[in-house]
């Protein structure tokens, strides 16, 4: 005999939704060590690379162009805002 009340009906979405979060592999929400020192690892790169970026390629144009560090300095600001918006953005993405 099949019990109706509503703690049953509770019992039983729950054990349907941990059931389908096996299926797909989901998890309860906990994320472990690893997966955070990977995330903070992604977080350092996006933040880093433009503002390395925009200076290797205003060093090269400031020698081509004999500028001084105009190109460099203007860059490597370019670079940190890309990298700063880029990081925060992902931030704001929500991970699995």
């Amino acid at each position: 005999m099949k019990d109706n009340s509503p703690q049953a009906d509770e019992m039983e979405a729950a054990i349907r939704q941990r059931m389908n979060r096996q299926r797909t592999g989901e998890t309860d929400g906990d994320v472990n060590v690893t997966q955070h020192l990977a995330r903070i690892g992604v977080l350092g790169w996006t933040i880093i690379t433009p503002p390395l970026g925009g200076l290797l390629l205003g060093r090269w144009l400031d020698h081509r162009w004999g500028t001084g560090v105009a190109f460099s300095a203007g860059l490597l600001m370019a670079g940190f805002a890309a990298g700063g918006w880029s990081a925060w953005k992902w931030m704001s993405h929500p991970h699995a």
